[in-house]
């Protein structure tokens, strides 16, 4: 798809889609350890609860907003539901504003999630997880951001593409493409929005290991790069798997052999930094292969210790961007694309700060700051064209470029310097959970109640 097809349409017709949260946080309590309650019952059946439910953990509280059709109205509503949550914990308790985790127990006492006899088949998967890679890597948390275009938008773009696709087909091609491209450039957003520097002893040898500095306080952190969440000690499956994004039938085929191998217990277990949602998510494969792609979630997002909600709105508009800008960047054809993408992607993770790291794009050394200004460049030539007002956002992802000491991972570099990698969080958590508090006294309940009465009803 090129920007000369694309500027055929309005700017409005262009932001048009739907947008959507999902974001993980661990309890945590008194002096950083991790809350070993169960699921707060306030919120009713973790199951049937479509909002506030538990990720891999009871201690790990999940929230999902509805979709929205602008970005300021997720956000908003996110931002209000996060307040909800942190507001209703117990006193002692507050939510961990950072992705990797509080003080750990010993693995054996994290508690598994814990699910009635019809959720028996969730609880079994979070147990085989905990065998295959452990109880406390599970304990990561982050930032989920579904996306899609409009269907109005989709369809428009369709007739003014000359192609023998089907519709179907046209809207997957739109979204692999995407897929793929983001594949390449998630290191961007990973240097943009990363923000887990540190790390408790009683966390990941692995991650411990890839850290340059100590503090007075049991906890390491690094010097060197913005998120060690998405580095090679994060989340990751035990192999690096790189199924096609040529074709839906192409990807099934891929994952489908993944789990006849064994590398996968099933499709959702493919830890990527996006993923293909289907219609049907129970029977995602089938559901890809019959009903085609319905929307994207991006994965690559740290949870945000400097902002009430984890998020910042200015980030949420910039993956907006980011994503028409996918859609018409040319490709490489570059063979070895995956795996370069995926050193790329942890070259940043672990040493984005280090003057004399390159980045590898096409077989060739560059440097982060020539490539992500190249990016933002072209993505403000993409506006300019289309007629999208988004300078300030754009400004404020420059002047992270232009000055690393800007992004929010040398931010947090100078407090954990100071107060030592838990006391800090300590403090941003403790404060967001006074922010949160503070906010519920003036929500609009004419605007948010519905949503209150569902996280509390679980229905």
């Amino acid at each position: 798809m090129d920007l000369s097809k694309l500027s055929k349409l309005t700017s409005k017709e262009i932001l048009e889609g739907s947008f959507g949260i999902e974001w993980e946080s661990l309890r945590a309590r008194g002096e950083g350890e991790l809350s070993l309650t169960p699921h707060p019952e306030i919120f009713g059946d973790k199951l049937k609860n479509p909002l506030i439910t538990t990720d891999f953990s009871e201690s790990q509280i999940e929230i999902i907003t509805p979709t929205f059709s602008t970005i300021d109205e997720a956000f908003d509503t996110f931002s209000v539901l996060s307040d909800f949550v942190n507001s209703s914990l117990p006193d002692d308790e507050y939510l961990w504003f950072q992705s990797i985790p509080c003080i750990l127990p010993y693995w054996d006492r994290i508690p598994i999630a814990q699910y009635p006899k019809e959720g028996k088949s969730s609880q079994k998967y979070r147990e085989d997880l905990a065998r295959r890679y452990g109880v406390k890597k599970q304990m990561i948390s982050g930032v989920h951001f579904n996306f899609s275009f409009s269907n109005n938008f989709l369809k428009k773009l369709y007739e003014l593409d000359i192609c023998s696709l089907d519709f179907k087909e046209f809207k997957n091609s739109v979204y692999l493409k995407i897929a793929r491209n983001y594949l390449r450039y998630c290191w961007l957003v990973i240097y943009l929005t990363g923000c887990s520097i540190g790390s408790h002893k009683t966390f990941s040898n692995d991650c411990i290991h890839l850290m340059d500095a100590k503090d007075s306080y049991g906890s390491y952190y690094s010097t060197k790069g913005p998120s060690f969440r998405n580095a090679s000690c994060g989340y990751k499956n035990l192999k690096c798997l790189y199924p096609s994004y040529d074709s839906v039938r192409e990807f099934v085929r891929d994952i489908n052999s993944f789990i006849e191998n064994g590398d996968l217990s099933e499709a959702k277990e493919l830890y990527s930094q996006i993923r293909l949602k289907p219609k049907n998510p129970k029977n995602l494969l089938n559901s890809l292969e019959e009903d085609g792609i319905e929307y994207i979630e991006i994965r690559t997002l740290d949870i945000n210790p400097f902002y009430q909600c984890g998020l910042v709105k200015h980030d949420m508009h910039f993956l907006h961007l980011f994503l028409i800008y996918l859609l018409i960047k040319e490709e490489s054809d570059y063979a070895d694309w995956q795996r370069e993408a995926k050193i790329n992607e942890e070259k940043t993770a672990e040493c984005a700060y280090v003057k004399s790291m390159r980045l590898i794009r096409d077989g060739r050394e560059v440097t982060i700051k020539d490539w992500a200004s190249d990016v933002i460049n072209e993505i403000h030539g993409m506006c300019e064209v289309l007629g999208i007002d988004e300078s300030r956002t754009l400004k404020l992802i420059l002047h992270r470029i232009s000055n690393p000491d800007l992004t929010y991972g040398k931010r947090l570099l100078k407090l954990i310097e100071k107060h030592g990698y838990i006391n800090t969080h300590i403090i941003l958590s403790k404060n967001n959970k006074r922010t949160s508090v503070n906010n519920m006294k003036n929500v609009d309940f004419e605007k948010y109640g519905k949503y209150f009465n569902i996280a509390l009803a679980g229905k």
